[in-house]
């Protein structure tokens, strides 16, 4: 899976330094275009049933764009290009290989200690005027069902993804702030009232191959593709090996390794 440029022609200490101040950084230009075809043709094959995985988590999205009326735990239903979450896409060859590839792992050794290992690794998806406006929320928390939360996500895009797209929209520091609620996940309204992040908050426009790290505690949201074209991202949250899921209700997960190659 090749990157647009030679590894040493990007500035990681810059970005980590950036990533470390404000909870995210852009990187613009990371993916080739062969590799985003082929991240792309994966995507559209695995959504239509023409390549199978077992235990991929699906999540088709809504028709009205608003998140609370988004259905949960129907996983796959049918061949569809309008699936919002597609998840567990480690065990794809083609997805695997840009998890591990050499960029991402100067990255991630910059921020994390000793062995690192994947917490999930999932396209999100906008379709062509469609898509579902998600709300400010963090990734963290209890939710997740971890003895300690990640810090890291690399999110590349796909496609391009202007304002008009629902490009991701960030509060630039709030991830000083720590989780907004135990439990993670959405940020309650008195809360976001509270802070007035729109007074602050910073669109971050992509274009197809470039990659944004992002702190899990940072609040971010993203709107609807009011554009004619689909709006794909590819995001993989980093974290330690030592970090262990905490559920009760089924057995604990195992979390697959990363740059092992």
């Amino acid at each position: 899976m090749k990157l647009r440029a030679p590894l040493d022609s990007y500035d990681t200490d810059r970005a980590v330094a950036e990533y470390r101040e404000r909870g995210f950084a852009l990187i613009p230009g990371v993916a080739a275009e062969e590799t985003l075809e082929l991240m792309r043709e994966r995507t559209r094959d695995i959504m239509l049933g023409k390549v199978v995985h077992e235990g991929l988590f699906f999540q088709l999205d809504g028709t009205t764009g608003e998140y609370e009326t988004l259905e949960f735990g129907k996983g796959w239903e049918g061949p569809s290009e309008s699936y919002r979450k597609v998840e567990k896409l480690e065990r794809d060859p083609v997805f695997r290989a840009w998890i591990d590839n050499p960029l991402f792992e100067r990255i991630a050794r910059a921020v994390l200690p000793g062995d690192i290992v994947t917490y999930r690794s999932v396209v999100m998806g906008k379709g062509a005027r469609g898509g579902t406006l998600l709300p400010w929320h963090q990734d963290g928390g209890a939710f997740w069902g971890l003895d300690r939360d990640p810090q890291l996500q690399i999110w590349t895009a796909l496609d391009d993804a202007p304002e008009e797209a629902g490009c991701v929209e960030l509060l630039p520091g709030s991830h000083e702030l720590g989780l907004a609620r135990p439990l993670g996940g959405m940020i309650p309204d008195p809360i976001v009232r509270e802070h007035e992040p729109e007074k602050r908050s910073v669109k971050v426009p992509a274009r197809a191959g470039d990659v944004l790290l992002i702190h899990n505690y940072v609040w971010h949201r993203s709107g609807v593709n009011r554009t004619d074209h689909p709006r794909r991202a590819f995001s993989v949250c980093y974290m330690s090996a030592t970090t262990r899921c905490v559920r009760k209700k089924r057995a604990p997960r195992i979390f697959p390794p990363a740059f092992t190659k």
